[in-house]
Order: structure tokens, then sequence, then C-alpha cells
């Protein structure tokens, strides 16, 4: 077919042929209400259809939209999907929840199915079933997705039976072996080894060893809006180190224009904004332009004293009015 079901198919839309609901629990009874031997019995009442019976339904699902035949279809192949989700059975979900998924892939396969390839639509629907029985495991096998790629979903299924397989024919099942048989990177196995060797931790449980309401290993995680402890120190320290050089610096200002420039323009009292080049200009009756060049005669001369001081600093320009 020219459709593959391994393109991650699970992000089609929803096919319009809806399976056939399960049997109503028997009203009053002491016999325990069993929903897979109902969904058994729902199935049993759908008969095979004969090759050209499927052909048939499917030329017309395909020309005409016609749900009655699609739901026919769907309905004659649901032992199918009971037969591959019992292949999965050995997972910790239950029967019924596979096959459901199996549903799901099912129903999309009659959708993509194309009648005139001379395929059954059995054989490629085992395809459309098995990837969505295959989407739900890994999504659900833990909290954490084990595979998020096409790759690594196929790498999760086949992992283990590779591994069982040669164990028991006494081979050692080395990563290195795995990965040739399996046509993957060494590194590949070793990583989704890891995953599904290692448990689920959740970052609100109590830390090992602690008493309840103790520290969780959320508190032990960084803040987002924190910086690291490295960047910091390296601050904190750069910080300390300008205001020692612009004290230096100050001790050499003799001129008294310069310095009321330096106290109150380029370093101004905390917590006070800058006073403007026309504020300067106006204390001590000079133009705009003969403080702006007092300043930028100024803030050279403190350039340069960084530069030499602190290597690599680049000092920002003085503050526009």
């Amino acid at each position: 077919m020219s459709e593959d079901p391994t393109d991650d198919p699970t992000q089609e839309d929803q096919p319009p042929a809806p399976v056939p609901s399960r049997a109503a629990s028997p009203a009053g009874g002491l016999t325990r209400y069993d929903p897979l031997r109902a969904f058994m019995a729902e199935v049993s009442r759908h008969p095979l259809l004969t090759r050209e019976e499927e052909h048939r339904l499917a030329v017309r699902y395909q020309e005409t939209g016609d749900v009655q035949a699609a739901y026919t279809l769907v309905a004659s192949n649901l032992r199918l999907v009971v037969k591959i989700a019992h292949e999965y059975r050995r997972t910790a979900f239950q029967l019924l929840d596979l096959i459901q998924e199996g549903n799901l892939g099912l129903m999309q396969a009659v959708k993509k199915y194309d009648p005139l390839k001379g395929v059954k639509l059995s054989s490629y629907a085992a395809w459309w079933i098995r990837a969505y029985i295959i989407r739900f495991l890994m999504e659900n096998w833990r909290l954490v997705r084990l595979g998020t790629t096409q790759a690594q979903r196929k790498l999760f299924f086949n992992l283990s039976k590779e591994r069982e397989k040669l164990i028991a024919r006494g081979i050692d099942p080395t990563p290195r072996l795995l990965a040739k048989n399996l046509d993957v990177e060494e590194h590949e196995v070793e990583e989704m080894a890891a995953r599904m060797g290692s448990d689920d931790l959740s970052l609100d449980a109590p830390a090992r060893g602690a008493d309840e309401g103790a520290a969780t290993p959320m508190d032990r995680l960084p803040s987002a809006s924190s910086p690291a402890a490295d960047v910091a120190l390296g601050d904190e320290q750069l910080r300390r180190i300008f205001k020692e050089q612009l004290e230096v610096f100050a001790a050499t200002i003799t001129d008294e224009k310069e310095r009321f420039i330096f106290e109150h323009r380029l370093l101004p009292p905390e917590g006070t904004e800058p006073l403007t080049l026309q504020e300067v200009g106006d204390r001590y009756r000079l133009t705009r332009e003969r403080a702006r060049q007092i300043e930028a005669r100024l803030t050279s001369r403190l350039r340069e004293h960084l530069r030499e001081a602190i290597p690599d600093f680049e000092l920002q320009g003085p503050p526009a009015d």
C-alpha cells in the first residue's frame, strides 16, 4: 500500500466508522460481569467477509463514503484486533485497553485502505493496529515517555525481544550485538536500556531518608529565574572590583567641574536621576556643548583606567539627555 502506518499514523483524524458497543450487563444475577467476555460476544455476532464482499464494501466506502460499509469492514475485522492485542498482553495493561487502541488503528486502516492496490484489508490493517497499540504502550508505560520518536518506539518494542532471543540461544546480549541486530547505534541501545531499567522519580516526593514534610528533590533544583552559583559569584566579584577601581579613579580627579560631573552625572547617588548636561552647564555657566566635551574627556580617561584594571571591560556611554 502507498500508506505506511509506521509514519506516526496516530496523528490522523478519527475515521467515521464506530466500534460496536459492548453488551449490556445483565440485570440482577450473581455472576460477575466480565467486560472482556461481553466484548468477545459482540465480536462473534459479526461474520467474516469473503474477499469479494470485502472488496465491494471497500470500493463503496472509497467512492461514496458510505458509513455503513465502513462499519461492516471494521466489525468483521475485530477478531484481528483481539488476536494482535493478545501478543502484547504480557505488559502491565489490561487486554481491553490494548483492544481499544487496536480498534482505533483498525478504523484508521479502513479509512486509508485502497482496495485497488490488491492487498487484503487484514494485512494492511495489521500494521495500523500494531502502530496504535505500540503508541499506547509508549505513552503510558511510565509517567515520563520512554520514546518520543518513531525510531525510539521501534527500539523500545524490539529491544527486550531481541535480548530474550539471544539469551535463549546462549549468547551474551551485549549492547554492541543488540545494536548490530537491530540496525541502530550502540549508544541508542544503551540509552533505551537505561530508560527501561530505571524508575520514575517524583520531584515532590520526600527525599530519601527524610522525614515527612522534609525537603524534596524539587527543593534542590535551582530556580529558573536564579543565576547559576558560579555566575552569581563571578558577578559579585566583578562588582567589588569595579567599585574599588571607581574609588581609585575618583581620587585622581582634581578639576572641580569634572568631579561634579563624575559624582552627579556618571555616578549619581543611589536613588537619584543623573543631572542633564544643561543643568551641569547652568551650575558652572557653561554651554551645553562645553559640558559635553568635559564629560567626554572624563569618560575617556575613566574607560582607559578600567580597561587597564579590568581586562575585557567595556564601559557604556554616558546617559543621554
